[in-house]
Parts: C-alpha cells; structure tokens; sequence
C-alpha cells in the first residue's frame, strides 16, 4: 500500500477555521438546494438511534436508512441511493475500510463520511485511501458532526485539523517494508537480533540493517521506541 498523496486525490486544498477542505472533482456534482438523505451504519443500536434523533432535526437532512453492518449498508445503498453515508469502522461481517471500497463500486458517486473511535494513523489512511471523504471521531460535537455532511455532500473533503496534519505526515513518510515489519513484530516480542535471524532464515547482519532501517524510518532513537511508534500506529500488534 501507498501512502502517495496523489491516491487520497485531495485538490485545492486550503485551510480555514482549523479545518482541511478539499474538493474531490471526480466525484459528480449534487444540487446544493436539494434534501440530504443520509444512511447511518454503526453495529450499535444506541449509536445508530443517537445519530438519526440528531441528524433528523435538521431541515435538509432526511435519515432514509440505518445499518447494522457493512453488508446491511451494502444492500440499503443499492435500495436507497442515499446520498451521503455515515459509518463506523469496526463493524461485524466486513471492515470498514473494505466495504467503503465496496460501497464506492456500486454507487461511485456516493459520499462517505467515517464517524469512530479508532483514531490511529493506519485508520486514517486506510479509510481515506479507500474513497472516504471525512475523517470524524465519535467525540466530536454535534455542530461539527451537521458541518461535516453538508460539506461532503458538496463534494469537499472535511477532516479535523489534528487529523490533517497527522494524515499528511503518514502520507510523507517512508513505509517500511514487510521484511523490516516481520523483523520489528520479533523485536516486539522480546526476540534478540540472533532470535530475528534465526526464525526468519537470514544473518545477524541483515537483521542489524533492518532494525536500523525501521529506527530510520519511525525516527525512533532505539528498538524500544521505535516497536512503541509502530504499534501506536497500527503497523505491528503483539501477538505471544
């Protein structure tokens, strides 16, 4: 996977009121004027029930759906055709990440705004490299929440501030390789270079270089720091 800028597809970017806005011209252009017709998908009742109370009382905007699962969201879209989607990412049957993939195939058009509470650096990337064209976390405030689908139903992009800058830094960085991945999970595990070289068939030496590549790369000043960075961003998890 590449974190290439060029695949998030984010043009005329600009910064206002703290927030990153984008307009994504590939997407089709809807009437500003007409009502908002929103499918709501989190395997949450209370969620669910929470987010269509507060979405209904707004006047543009008409709750036409709510999903259990991605596969619900799947079917509901094609019976639907709700403009815009509101979805958690952790989600019974199908991730997140893959049924925004799947939804973008069947209804190309369709805007899709992630509300959750899985802020790591890999979710973020994964679900805006996936078609995703908001970025929120379950805490965040209602007004910010009603904002948020108006401007992608426009075709902007609205992600947090706090998440832009975190999203562009994932979007510069190096990504390590799978070998230098398998080698830093050993590491996490408490695996010493002999213990790396062993399991993974090559030389202490060739495990020396990986480490000293994932150090690099992570900007990590030792072995410590840098599995604490990888795991804090979703790239390794610790498994006995």
């Amino acid at each position: 996977m590449s974190y290439d800028e060029r695949t998030l597809r984010i043009t005329q970017r600009e910064t206002y009121d703290g927030l990153l806005y984008g307009r994504d011209h590939m997407l089709t252009d809807f009437t500003a004027t007409k009502q908002i017709n929103i499918l709501i998908v989190d395997d949450h009742p209370v969620v669910r029930q929470g987010l269509r109370a507060m979405l209904s009382s707004e006047p543009d905007f008409v709750v036409s759906g709510l999903a259990a699962s991605a596969r619900e969201a799947l079917t509901q879209v094609q019976r639907n055709q709700p403009d815009v989607v509101l979805m958690d990412l952790r989600m019974p049957e199908m991730e997140g990440t893959d049924a925004i993939v799947e939804l973008r195939k069947i209804a190309p058009g369709i805007r899709i705004l992630v509300l959750t509470n899985y802020g790591s650096d890999e979710y973020i990337v994964r679900a805006t490299q996936a078609g995703a064209m908001g970025y929120l976390l379950k805490n965040t405030p209602q007004e910010e929440i009603v904002k948020a689908v108006r401007m992608i139903f426009q075709g902007e992009r609205y992600v947090p501030k706090v998440i832009a800058q975190r999203l562009f830094e994932a979007i510069g960085r190096e990504e390590l390789s799978q070998r230098e991945l398998e080698v830093l999970s050993l590491v996490a595990l408490g695996c010493t270079n002999k213990d790396v070289a062993q399991r993974l068939f090559i030389s202490d030496k060739t495990v020396r270089n990986h480490v000293t590549g994932c150090l690099l790369k992570l900007q990590a000043k030792d072995r410590t720091e840098a599995v604490t960075r990888a795991i804090e961003r979703g790239l390794i998890r610790v498994q006995e």
